[in-house]
């Protein structure tokens, strides 16, 4: 059984957020509440060679939260827990709390 899944090139591996069914006064949630299709990224590949040979790496990295298309990306169930993997253009967005950490983030990418 494998310990740690790596994945290859550009690819991603991801755990999906499971939004709660209820609210911690236990107030229950239904099933029609909009979901918003996100995980966090668990590791990622080491990203896809050009046709010059320069290495193009992944533009997320392990700990980042994303926004994730609807359908899409391959099931890989290790032990217990079930994980999704996504090729680098398929994730659609990153997730963050403050709009300064995007700032940083953003200006770090050099954009």
């Amino acid at each position: 059984m494998a310990k740690r899944l790596v994945p290859l090139f550009n690819r991603i591996l991801i755990e999906k957020i499971v939004p709660p069914s209820k609210t911690t006064s236990g107030i229950l949630l239904p099933e029609k509440t909009p979901k918003l299709n996100s995980g966090k990224v668990i590791a990622v590949g080491t990203g896809v060679h050009d046709r010059d040979g320069k290495l193009i790496p992944v533009t997320v990295k392990e700990g980042d939260t994303v926004l994730l298309p609807e359908y899409g990306g391959t099931v890989v169930k290790l032990g217990d827990k079930e994980y999704h993997l996504y090729r680098g253009k398929d994730v659609l967005a990153t997730l963050h709390d403050k709009w300064h950490d995007v700032y940083f983030y953003v200006k770090g990418a050099g954009i």
